[in-house]
C-alpha cells in the first residue's frame, strides 16, 4: 500500500469531513480511497467509447422555454436505442426533473447525454455510468418453471 500526502484547502476539507460523518466511515484514509475509486470508474466509463454501458442521465428543465420539451422528446425518439425508460418528476410551475436509463455504447452515450444537457432550456445536468457487464454475454435462458407440489394424501 503506498501512503500519499495531499493538501486540501478548509472548505474542501470540511466537506469532505461531513461525507465521513455522514456515509460512516472509520477514517479519511477509507472515504478517500472510496471516492478515488468512483471518480477513476466515472473517468473510465466517459473515455471508454466502444464499450457497453449503462448510465442514467439526469437533467432539470425549464418545461416553458421554447420548444423544449418537444426537442427533447423528438431527440429521444431520434434515440430509442439508447433511451431504455424516463422518469419525469414536476419540481414547480416551471421545473422538471427528468432521470433517464441510457445503455449502449459509451461513446454514443456520452454524446447523447452531452447533447441533452446542452439544449437550450436545460439548467443542469449530469450523467452516472453504473458498472454493467456486456448484456450481450449473459444466458438468457428463463428458469425451467416448477411444477407444483401435490399434497400427501392423508
Amino acid at each position: 500500500m503506498q501512503r500519499v500526502t495531499i493538501t486540501l484547502d478548509d472548505d474542501l476539507m470540511a466537506d469532505l469531513d461531513r461525507i465521513i460523518e455522514a456515509r460512516g466511515y472509520q477514517n479519511r484514509s477509507e472515504a478517500i480511497r472510496d471516492l478515488a475509486r468512483s471518480g477513476l470508474q466515472q473517468a473510465a466509463n466517459e473515455v471508454a467509447g466502444s464499450q457497453h454501458c449503462v448510465a442514467a442521465l439526469v437533467y432539470v428543465y425549464d418545461h416553458e422555454a421554447r420548444e423544449l420539451p418537444k426537442r427533447l422528446t423528438r431527440d429521444f425518439h431520434e434515440h430509442h436505442d439508447l433511451a431504455q425508460a424516463t422518469l419525469h418528476v414536476h419540481l414547480d410551475e416551471a421545473s422538471c426533473m427528468e432521470v433517464s436509463v441510457l445503455k449502449g455504447r459509451g461513446a454514443e452515450v456520452q454524446a447523447f447525454a452531452n447533447h441533452v444537457i446542452a439544449e437550450r432550456g436545460v439548467r443542469h445536468g449530469h450523467v452516472v455510468y453504473v458498472p454493467a457487464t456486456d448484456s450481450h454475454s449473459h444466458n438468457h435462458t428463463p428458469a425451467k418453471p416448477r411444477r407444483p407440489r401435490r399434497r400427501a394424501r392423508s
